[in-house]
């Protein structure tokens, strides 16, 4: 267990006075005025700015479970596929990544392919190719969870090395969404029927098959349930432990991170474990169709900013949710306050 660093309390309490003297009705522009407030406790400033320098990382994997067992509408030869594809830029999150700004990082963990016609830095922290079949045996060995684990944590550190004021995490692996439901149902006491979603868009068949894996995961997960890095090892996966350890990471730096969908949200439940106050640096970009991220949010008592059926992953959520925490701050800075608006003189008659 790990210690996140301290929010400035001062800086939230003063932006919030600021908010509610803002000309407008007390509470009228609704969560925007809660952005802005997030944004000065995590900036450390009564006068927080827009994020400028926004890393989205995209942690790469591939899982067991789309082996012996159908739990989507894809083959698993789709993340190889698509990791090509992000470092094209033909993917929907490098054009909401050219539309806001944000710089994009592909980061191989356990893609089962070895890239070999991709940059160097892609697979630089790969720890496997796959991850076990969590129905039936661990994702991974205990020095590879650790090596996981450690890999979000260094992909963090040089992405807030170079200045990044905003870390977005984001995913790409079929069959993450079988493990991520999975990680939630065991975190929080949960059986299958309450956690399975559609995923990639699955029929009833799929669907039922998905289930009966979560609910085999979900048996051999009971035991590990009070310790994260146990379940991460045995139900987990390695892209998940990466993108656990890189939200871990970034609470303990200091540095605010807009979460993304159902895997993040796994990932999440499991950093505020392994860190405990962690979520205070966090806010969800959107709730997607999947249940487990619902109840994922709910749990860490985090309202998303946009609900609109997105259940793509990759940080889309996140990214289409962007404009928003950078709006929030503008206002809050360039608002009249009630006080000084001249109000129209009422003569006696």
């Amino acid at each position: 267990m790990t210690s996140a660093a301290r929010t400035d309390e001062v800086a939230r309490a003063e932006a919030r006075r600021r908010v509610d003297a803002l000309a407008k009705p007390l509470g009228a522009l609704g969560r925007l005025e809660d952005l802005a407030v997030w944004l000065a406790g995590v900036q450390g400033t009564a006068e927080p700015r827009p994020p400028q320098d926004v890393a989205v990382v995209v942690f790469a994997g591939d899982h067991g479970v789309t082996g012996d067992r159908t739990v989507s509408a894809y083959p698993r030869q789709v993340t190889a596929a698509m990791v090509r594809e992000f470092l094209r830029g033909g993917a929907a999150v490098n054009v909401l990544a050219r539309t806001h700004g944000a710089r994009i990082r592909v980061v191989d963990i356990a893609v089962d392919d070895d890239l070999a016609d991709t940059p160097p830095d892609v697979r630089r922290h790969k720890v496997r190719r796959g991850s076990g079949a969590i129905h039936r045996e661990d994702a991974l060995t205990e020095a590879e969870a650790t090596a996981a684990l450690a890999a979000g944590r260094a992909v963090a550190d040089e992405e807030i090395d170079v200045g990044t004021d905003l870390l977005v995490p984001g995913d790409m692996g079929i069959g993450n969404t079988t493990v991520a439901a999975t990680v939630v149902g065991a975190v929080l006491g949960l059986d299958a029927d309450q956690v399975v979603g559609r995923g990639t868009g699955v029929d009833d068949d799929t669907w039922r098959g998905k289930r009966d894996v979560v609910a085999a995961a979900l048996e051999r997960a009971r035991p590990h349930r009070g310790d994260p890095a146990a379940l991460l090892r045995t139900v987990g996966s390695a892209d998940l432990a990466a993108g656990t350890g890189f939200l871990v990471r970034a609470a303990e730096r200091g540095t605010p991170v807009l979460l993304d969908g159902v895997v993040s949200g796994a990932c999440a439940l499991l950093a505020e474990r392994l860190a405990p106050g962690a979520v205070a640096w966090w806010y969800a970009g959107h709730r997607s169709t999947e249940p487990a991220h619902r109840l994922a949010l709910e749990a860490l008592g985090l309202p998303p900013l946009l609900d609109l059926d997105l259940r793509l992953g990759e940080a889309s959520g996140a990214l289409a949710a962007l404009p928003l925490l950078r709006a929030a701050p503008l206002l809050l800075a360039g608002m009249a306050t009630l006080e000084s608006v001249t109000l129209p003189v009422t003569e006696s008659v």
